[in-house]
C-alpha cells in the first residue's frame, strides 16, 4: 500500500524525503576498470562471459549481421519508430547551433566554432528490458550534432545476439557501428580503448548501478552525459482527475525498477484515497507486478496539499525527472515550475508520450539533479572553441593597456608577449 502524507501535518523534510536504496559498488567497478585498462580484450571477454553468460569471438557486429538483424524487426514497430524518429529529429533540429562570428570590425575578428564530437559511444541497457526508444533518443541528437562516428554498445543475449528491435532502431537513427558489450566493462573499454574496441570521446546513455558508477569513475578520461539514477514521476493533480488514470500514470514509471519512485501531489484526500485503491487494483494486472509493487511500497507516496501553489512548490523542491501537471489550465502553472526534467501538460499528456513519441528527449536528470541539469540535447554532442584575430594596427591600439593589466597581476612575461609586437621588450 502506498503511503499517504498530509503536507500540513508533517515537517517538510519528511515530505521531501527520498528513499536511498543505493548500494556501494565503487570497489567492484574500480576492479573491473583496472582489469580492462591493463588487459584489454581479454578482460572484457572474461567479464562478458561472467556477467552476461555470453562467449564472444568478436565484440562487434558485422555489417551483414547489423543489416539482417534490423530487417527481422516487427514491421509495425519499425513504422512506429520511424514516425517517432521524425518527431525527435524535428524537436532536436531546432537546437542545432552553428559556427558564428560575434565581432568583425576595426581589424578584429572574434567568434566561436561549434563542432560535433569525433566519436560517441551510446550505452543501451539490456537485462530485464530492452529499450529501442533509448537508441532513438541518444543517437538522433548525436547525428544532428554532426558526430563523426556513432557507436552503440548493448549487452548481448546468452547466444551472443542483439534483439532485432534494437538493431532496427539503430538503423533508423543512423548508428554507424554496434558492439555486444554491457556493464562496467563496456564503459571501461570505450573510455580507454582496447585492441578491438575504439576509444570514445563521450559515453552517453543509462544503465544499472555498475554502469552509472563506471561512468563516474572514468569521467575526465572521457566525457559523460550524466549519472542516471532510478526513474521518477511526480503528478500534480487539482483533484478533478480520474483516479484510474492517475494510478496508471504512476505505474508507468514504477514498473521500470524496484528503486523507481512514483509520487502524486493532490489537493483532496478523497482523490488520494481513490488513487491508492486504484493502485492496489492495477498492480496485479501488470506483467512486472513484483517490480511495480516494490517501487510503490518502498518509494511511492501521495502528498495532500492545501493548494496547487503549495503542490508546485513541493515539486520544485523535489525536482523530479518527469512532472505531469494534471490540471485544467497547465500553462498558467508552467512558469512556476523551476525544477523538472520534462513537463507534461494537462489531462491528456501522459509521460509515455515523452518516452516514445512526442519528440522531446527521455534522457533526463534524476535524483533531484533537475535543479541544475538538463535533458540530453544537441549540446551534449558538440564542443566549442573560440577564435580571435587582430591586425597589427588593432593590437597596437590596445597593447599598452593589455600589458598594464598583465603587470597588475604580476605576470611580466604576459606583458612582454604583447608589447614585443611593438618592437619593445621593456
Amino acid at each position: 500500500m502506498i503511503k499517504i502524507l498530509d503536507a500540513s501535518a508533517l515537517p517538510v523534510e519528511k515530505i521531501l524525503e527520498r528513499s536511498d536504496a543505493t548500494f556501494d559498488v565503487s570497489g567492484a567497478v574500480a576492479g573491473i576498470i583496472s582489469e580492462v585498462r591493463s588487459r584489454g580484450d581479454a578482460a572484457v571477454r572474461e567479464f562478458t562471459a561472467r556477467f552476461d553468460k555470453a562467449e564472444l569471438d568478436s565484440f562487434e557486429l558485422t555489417a551483414d549481421e547489423y543489416e539482417e538483424g534490423a530487417k527481422n524487426a516487427d514491421s509495425r514497430l519499425v513504422d512506429v519508430m520511424e514516425r517517432a524518429a521524425a518527431n525527435i529529429r524535428e524537436y532536436h533540429a531546432a537546437q542545432v547551433r552553428h559556427t558564428r562570428v560575434t565581432r568583425e570590425r576595426d581589424g578584429i575578428v572574434i567568434g566561436q566554432r561549434v563542432m560535433g564530437l569525433s566519436r560517441v559511444a551510446l550505452y543501451i541497457p539490456g537485462g530485464t528490458a530492452r529499450y529501442p526508444s533509448s537508441v532513438l533518443m541518444n543517437a538522433i541528437p548525436a547525428k544532428l550534432a554532426g558526430v563523426g562516428e556513432i557507436i552503440m554498445t548493448t549487452p548481448p543475449s546468452k547466444d551472443g545476439t542483439v534483439p532485432s528491435s534494437i538493431l532496427a532502431a539503430a538503423k533508423i537513427a543512423g548508428v554507424d557501428r554496434i558492439f555486444k558489450l554491457g556493464g562496467a566493462q563496456a564503459v571501461a573499454a570505450f573510455a580507454y580503448g582496447t585492441e578491438s574496441v575504439p576509444r570514445a570521446d563521450k559515453i552517453v546513455g543509462p544503465g544499472n548501478a555498475y554502469v552509472a558508477e563506471a561512468k563516474r569513475q572514468v569521467y575526465g578520461i572521457v566525457s559523460i552525459d550524466m549519472i542516471a539514477g532510478p526513474s521518477e514521476i511526480l503528478v500534480v493533480s487539482d483533484g478533478k482527475n480520474d483516479p484510474r488514470v492517475l494510478a496508471a500514470d504512476m505505474l508507468s514509471q514504477a514498473e521500470h525498477d524496484k528503486n523507481a519512485s512514483a509520487v502524486l501531489i493532490t489537493v483532496t484526500r478523497e482523490e488520494a484515497e481513490a488513487v491508492s485503491t486504484e493502485l492496489e487494483r492495477q498492480i496485479p494486472l501488470l506483467p512486472r507486478e513484483e517490480i511495480a509493487r516494490a517501487s510503490i511500497e518502498n518509494n511511492g507516496k501521495i502528498i495532500i496539499t492545501e493548494s496547487i501553489a503549495q503542490a508546485v512548490d513541493i515539486s520544485n523542491q523535489l525536482a523530479p525527472e518527469h512532472l505531469e501537471l494534471a490540471v485544467g489550465e497547465p500553462f498558467l502553472l508552467l512558469l512556476s515550475v523551476k525544477n523538472a526534467g520534462s513537463v507534461f501538460m494537462g489531462r491528456n499528456c501522459p509521460e509515455p508520450l515523452g518516452d516514445y513519441f512526442a519528440g522531446t528527449n527521455h534522457v533526463l536528470p534524476t535524483g533531484g539533479t533537475a535543479r541544475f541539469s538538463s535533458p540530453l540535447s544537441i549540446d551534449d554532442f558538440v564542443k566549442k572553441s573560440s577564435f580571435t584575430y587582430y591586425t597589427a594596427d588593432a593590437l597596437a591600439k590596445e597593447c599598452d593597456d593589455i600589458a598594464y593589466f598583465a603587470r597588475a597581476e604580476g605576470l611580466e612575461a604576459h606583458a612582454r608577449s604583447v608589447i614585443s609586437r611593438k618592437g619593445e621588450d621593456k
